[in-house]
């Protein structure tokens, strides 16, 4: 058994969830993206005690390793390399999760499935985005979870579902994605809750309309690299189903996606994301003046998608 392994993940757009409707008796679904920055980079080994060393989300890292420490039967020192900002619709919690149940069951010498893991620590219970996101890479759909698994309308911060299946994966083009992130703070814990159960179920016209554009416009706009299509369908997602709502929690964010072509916001924000092939930089200066005048700090990177899963390497 290895004494040391260090992983590196991808982090992952959330483009929207499918079907908060729920009448085919499915609900949740949904569409994202992996992309390359930011990323967690963590090195783990056995020792007497869990800790923890470095990055800003320690007690999130510690919090994981002492599960899985009951579930291993023995403790890691991790020390973090890299990480992010919780909360900002860029999935570092799964991301988190997932690193650390890699490196324990790697040290344990067990082989489990990335789906295994994301059960063992409780990922994938709405989107099973950020967990393909880690096994695969690329752009992803998943096809939610059945109403017999997961009758109620929950995020996956306070869903006990396993991870959906992904019904669709395709290499994402090299397309320039620039991500900015503003001094604002996405829905998480109660208020997430809230933000389902007020607004769900979504009509469905709107998930029908969703549907569409994600089978018959998204889908093979990635396929073909059309990124005119793809543009087209990422702006009328950001006005439609629960995307919207989740955009009309910040009235800054919907007026800058008004401005803005080719550009969504991630899962419940505030990230926002646009995708371009032509002068990225001038994007990325447009997106954090507009936030600037907004009386909003904001920082941005310029990445490309990942078309591969976390990086898994023993030491």
């Amino acid at each position: 058994m290895p004494e040391k392994v260090r992983i590196r993940t991808p982090s992952r757009l959330h483009v929207t969830l499918i079907d908060l409707n729920g009448s085919l008796g499915r609900i949740d679904g949904g569409v994202g993206i992996s992309v390359n920055e930011p990323f967690v980079e963590v090195i783990g080994r056995r020792s007497d005690e869990v800790s923890v060393e470095g990055g800003i989300n320690a007690d999130r890292f510690r919090n994981i390793a002492l599960k899985l420490e009951k579930h291993f039967g023995f403790s890691a020192t991790l020390e973090v390399k890299s990480d992010y900002r919780p909360h900002i619709g860029l999935g570092s919690g799964t991301q988190i999760s997932l690193a650390v149940a890699t490196i324990y069951a790697t040290l344990a010498g067990k082989k489990m499935s990335v789906r295994e893991l994301a059960s063992l620590v409780g990922r994938g219970g709405t989107s099973g985005i950020g967990v393909a996101a880690f096994e695969y890479g690329g752009f992803i759909v998943d096809g939610g979870h059945s109403t017999k698994v997961k009758p109620s309308f929950l995020p996956s911060s306070a869903s006990k579902a396993p991870p959906p299946p992904v019904i669709a994966r395709h290499d994402f083009p090299d397309w320039k994605i620039v991500i900015a992130i503003p001094e604002l703070t996405g829905a998480h814990g109660r208020a997430e809750v809230d933000l389902f159960s007020k607004n769900c179920p979504i009509p469905l016209e709107e998930v029908r309309e969703l549907s569409h554009i994600i089978l018959m416009q998204m889908l093979p706009a990635v396929v073909e690299e059309d990124l005119d299509a793809f543009c087209k369908a990422l702006n009328r997602i950001q006005q439609i189903g629960f995307k919207r709502i989740e955009v009309e929690r910040y009235d800054v964010i919907k007026d800058l996606l008004s401005t803005i072509d080719c550009a969504g916001m991630s899962s419940t924000g505030p990230a926002i994301f646009a995708v371009t092939d032509t002068d990225a930089k001038s994007i990325s200066k447009e997106i954090k003046s507009f936030f600037s005048d907004a009386g909003f700090d904001c920082e941005s990177i310029i990445t490309r998608a990942r078309n591969r899963g976390a990086e898994v390497e023993l030491l």
